[in-house]
């Protein structure tokens, strides 16, 4: 299958500068069919997808489909569908509680927030809106990335067959994401084209700055408001981030991951001095600074800090771009948060 028009302006190929090495619409007239995906792949259907509460049937191509969670809405976009509904961005998202990844996508489709064809959205402030989602009507619920129980699960498949989260709470990759959907949207070959050129974008800051490739990393939450220090595990969309790019996590963060499902680990900050790595990557609030990080006595003992190789995203829109990383975000991410990394890296140079 031919890549279609869906969102190609997102996907399109971005440089960054190489470095010189690192030690919502009504729901009855706003059909999933108001896109640009082309058609399902010849015998996509009956199709089944598993996922952490067994195996979901998909006899015949969604026409209406809603989704939950983060990222989801963001896979189905790429793949040139258009959502019948979708959540809210309600931490991090911008003047449209949407995030410009998605808007952009949205546009490519003809279906930008102002017109007839925008999905329905809904807040999930407080957990799954089971009854916006079933008014509805969607013939297709994703929710491949989230933290969804069982209970909502059960919950969502009354309504419509559902995608449950493909793996346990909120670790998902984007591409096993993207896989799945592509898999209950008969585009399945489609799905494997973009995450290939996402992959290949990513990795191309590494092959066009070779320092990168050299560097190691630790991805986590340092909060100067208490001092608390929390890292990311491999499973985390952060650290997923940077290994694209060629880098390597930090052997404190392997030697401290005990537990296979987890994505965060609590850290003492006491053991600050403990965290060797390269470069350091944090989100903070609006208006923290690498030197408020370098003048706290405690996260000043983290190697990378007190070397002004941290890598701060102190804007909600950047954090979710590679905290809720998906194939739109990513090639954003790339334009907006590389050249901070890149920073990083020649701060770590010395």
């Amino acid at each position: 299958m031919k890549l279609s028009r869906r969102a190609l302006v997102v996907l399109s190929t971005l440089t960054v500068p190489a470095l010189a090495s690192c030690g919502g619409t009504d729901a009855e007239t706003t059909p999933t069919g108001a896109s640009d995906g082309g058609s399902a792949d010849p015998g996509a259907f009956p199709a089944t997808i598993s996922h952490l509460y067994g195996d979901t049937e998909i006899v015949s191509e969604p026409q209406r489909i809603a989704t939950v969670s983060w990222v989801n809405g963001d896979s189905v976009l790429a793949l040139g569908l258009v959502p019948v509904g979708m959540p809210l961005v309600e931490w991090g998202g911008n003047e449209n509680s949407s995030t410009d990844w998605v808007d952009a996508a949205l546009e490519e489709l003809g279906a930008g927030w102002d017109s007839d064809a925008a999905p329905a959205t809904y807040s999930e402030a407080d957990g799954i809106n089971f009854d916006e989602v079933a008014a509805l009507t969607p013939d297709l619920i994703v929710a491949a990335y989230s933290g969804l129980t069982q209970d909502d699960y059960d919950k969502l498949s009354r309504i419509a067959p559902t995608i449950g989260p493909v793996a346990a709470n909120y670790t998902a990759s984007w591409q096993d994401t993207l896989t799945a959907i592509g898999q209950a949207t008969g585009r399945a070959e489609a799905a494997q084209e973009i995450i290939d050129d996402v992959t290949a974008q990513l990795a191309a800051v590494g092959d066009e700055n070779p320092d990168v490739q050299d560097c190691t990393f630790i991805t986590g939450t340092l909060g100067l408001s208490d001092d608390s220090i929390d890292l990311y595990t491999a499973r985390d969309t952060r650290s997923r981030f940077f290994t694209a790019l060629g880098m390597t996590q930090a052997e404190v963060v392997e030697e401290n991951t005990t537990d296979e499902t987890a994505f965060t680990i609590p850290w003492s900050a006491e053991r600050a001095d403990e965290l060797d790595a390269d470069i350091f990557y944090t989100w903070a609030a609006a208006g923290d600074t690498i030197e408020d990080f370098q003048d706290d006595p405690l996260f000043a003992q983290i190697p990378a800090v007190a070397a002004g190789a941290l890598v701060v995203t102190d804007d909600e829109h950047l954090t979710v771009s590679i905290s809720a990383a998906s194939a739109l975000s990513l090639p954003w991410a790339i334009e907006n948060v590389v050249p901070s990394v890149l920073d990083a890296v020649r701060a770590a140079q010395g």
